[in-house]
C-alpha cells in the first residue's frame, strides 16, 4: 500500500507523473536528473525498513506456497532458478517499493524487464498479499489497481483486467484464499470473495460472494447442488467441472419429458 505520509517526488518531463498532463510529458528537461530529489525524510526510514522487512517475509511465503501448492517443486534452487512465477512476484515486490517511495521511471522498467524474462506482466502499482503463487505463469497480466488478498493462486494465462480508461479504480479486488483456474478472465473493478474458486476459461465481470465456485462464459456461481466442485477445482479437475448451462438443459428435458408423459396418446 502506499504510505499516504509520503511526499510524491514529481519530475514533469520525460519521467512524468500522475499529476501532468500526458501532452506535457513529451517535454525534455537537459537538468532533469540530475535535479531529481530523491531524498528521503527522517519520517520515510520506519517505512522502508517494515517494507524491506516485508519483501523478504513475502518472499520466504511465497517460495512456500510453491512448495505447498506444486508436487512437481523438488528444491529451492529449482524454484529460485526454474519458476518465472516466483521471479516475476520478487521483481514484483521490489518494483512496488519503489513506486510506493514515489520514483519514477524505474518500477515500470523492472516489471517490463520481468515481463520480458518470464511473460508475466504485473504493474507494479498492483497491491498482492502473501502465500501468493503463479503456476506456470506465461500470459499471466495483473492490472495497475489490481488487489489481491492472501494465500491466492493463479494460472496461466490468467487476466485481472480493467474495462475503463479513466484513471480511477478500474480493475479486480480478490480477496483471500482463491483459486483461479487456467485462462480465466476477470475484468473490471469488481469483488471477488473469500475462498472462491474460478474454473479454467470463466469470464467473470460481476461480483462473486465468499465460499462460490464460477465456470463459464459469463462466469456462473454453481448452486449448493455440485459440493464436489470446490474439491475438483481444488485438485485441478478443471475438466469435470459441472456445467451450469448443461444442467439447465437437462432439467428442462427432464420437465418437457414429464409433461409429454402426461398428454393423451395420440
Amino acid at each position: 500500500m502506499l504510505n499516504e505520509n509520503m511526499e510524491q517526488r514529481k519530475c514533469e518531463c520525460l519521467f512524468g507523473s500522475a499529476g501532468v498532463e500526458k501532452d506535457s510529458l513529451t517535454k525534455q528537461c537537459r537538468d532533469c536528473i540530475s535535479n531529481l530529489d530523491l531524498s528521503l525524510h527522517a519520517k520515510d526510514k520506519e517505512f522502508i525498513y517494515q517494507e524491506i522487512e516485508k519483501i523478504f517475509k513475502c518472499f520466504i511465503n511465497d517460495v512456500t506456497s510453491a512448495f505447498d501448492k506444486d508436487p512437481a517443486a523438488r528444491s529451492i534452487s529449482e524454484i529460485l532458478t526454474s519458476y518465472p512465477g516466483i521471479q516475476a512476484v520478487l521483481i514484483y515486490r521490489v518494483a512496488h517499493f519503489l513506486d510506493s517511495l514515489g520514483l519514477p521511471f524505474v518500477p515500470r522498467f523492472l516489471s517490463h524487464s520481468a515481463f520480458v524474462g518470464t511473460g508475466i506482466d504485473i504493474h507494479p502499482s498492483a497491491v498482492i498479499g502473501d502465500h501468493f503463487f503463479i503456476d506456470h505463469g506465461s500470459g499471466v497480466v495483473i492490472g495497475e489497481t489490481a488487489e489481491i488478498g492472501e494465500n491466492v493462486t493463479l494460472y496461466q494465462n490468467v487476466t485481472l483486467g480493467g474495462v475503463s480508461l479513466e484513471r480511477k479504480k478500474r480493475h479486480p479486488t480478490l480477496k483471500n484464499n482463491i483459486i483461479v483456474g487456467a485462462g480465466a478472465k476477470i475484468l473490471g473493478p469488481i469483488t471477488i470473495g473469500n475462498n472462491v474458486r474460478i474454473g479454467a476459461n470463466s469470464v467473470v465481470t460481476k461480483d462473486i460472494p465468499d465460499d462460490s465456485v464460477v465456470v463459464g462464459v459469463p462466469g456462473r456461481i454453481l448452486e449448493q447442488k455440485h459440493p464436489q466442485a470446490m474439491d475438483q477445482i481444488e485438485h485441478l479437475k478443471h475438466g469435470i467441472l459441472p456445467d451450469p448451462i448443461i444442467d439447465l438443459i437437462k432439467s428442462l428435458e427432464t420437465r418437457l419429458t414429464a409433461i409429454e408423459q402426461k398428454l393423451p396418446n395420440k
